[in-house]
């Protein structure tokens, strides 16, 4: 038996007859719906684009650098101590 999410959610979409025609084709050859065919593509991109804006790849120096900055022992300048002040001044303890 096969394990089926219920879809939620309806997205419409309108394309020129040349557009449709090319997905139909495509969808043909990849053996499922236009419909399967659109999301799955649509949702592979979606992640490249999410990925690419939500996550950092740094090279081992890089990140070791950016750990060893993380440790060193630094004392707050005057814009991170007035920070603290308009915070502590704006939100109530």
């Amino acid at each position: 038996m096969e394990n089926t999410i219920p879809k939620e959610s309806r997205l419409n979409i309108r394309c020129d007859v040349r557009a449709r025609e090319l997905l139909d084709k495509a969808a043909t050859y990849a053996h499922v719906s236009i419909s399967e065919f659109v999301l799955s593509h649509a949702l592979a991109s979606a992640e490249k684009i999410v990925h690419a804006h939500e996550n950092i790849t740094l090279r081992p120096e890089d990140f070791n650098a950016f750990l060893a900055t993380l440790d060193a022992q630094t004392e707050p300048n005057a814009a991170l101590k007035n920070a603290f002040k308009r915070h502590s001044e704006q939100v109530a303890p």
